[in-house]
């Protein structure tokens, strides 16, 4: 197991294929993680990931679309570098795996590989996992209610 290791489950109430559009969807990709999206869900498909939209210096976070295995695996790399393409070996590739629990609940396993290839002073590598293991744990949990608000309206 790398040092690097980004992990994150996330048990959801709602089925595989809801939980799979809204992964994949850009209209539903804002409603728990990203502010803006452009995304071509498609393998070699490619998009930007926008934070922090209404600071005076967002995030905007490009991304290269690797796997797309409906409704189970959906992957892509990205790299917080606006300027760069992101690629084996300069990006971090982020892994979405859906298991069903039932045909109502759905377990989503999101992980993050490839922090220990990056070209980064190993403080910056440390910071990443840091901040990276804190965002799927808050972005998790946003993902989580917006289900548990559904299913209670």
């Amino acid at each position: 197991m790398s040092a690097y290791a980004i992990e994150r489950a996330i048990d959801i109430d709602a089925p595989v294929d809801v939980v799979w559009r809204t992964i994949t969807e850009p209209d539903k990709i804002r409603t728990w993680f990203a502010d803006a999206v452009e995304l071509d869900a498609r393998p070699n498909g490619e998009g930007t990931l926008r934070f922090r939209v209404d600071e005076p210096d967002p995030l905007v976070v490009p991304i290269t679309v690797v796997t797309v295995d409906r409704p189970r695996t959906f992957a892509y790399r990205w790299i917080p570098q606006p300027d760069r393409h992101p690629g084996p070996g300069n990006a971090v590739l982020v892994t979405f795996t859906l298991e069903p629990d039932g045909d109502t609940r759905t377990r989503l396993r999101v992980v993050e590989t490839g922090v220990d290839e990056l070209d980064w002073p190993e403080a910056e590598k440390r910071e990443y996992v840091k901040d990276h293991l804190e965002g799927w744990a808050e972005h998790g949990g946003r993902l989580q209610t917006l289900f548990e608000d559904t299913a209670a309206s």
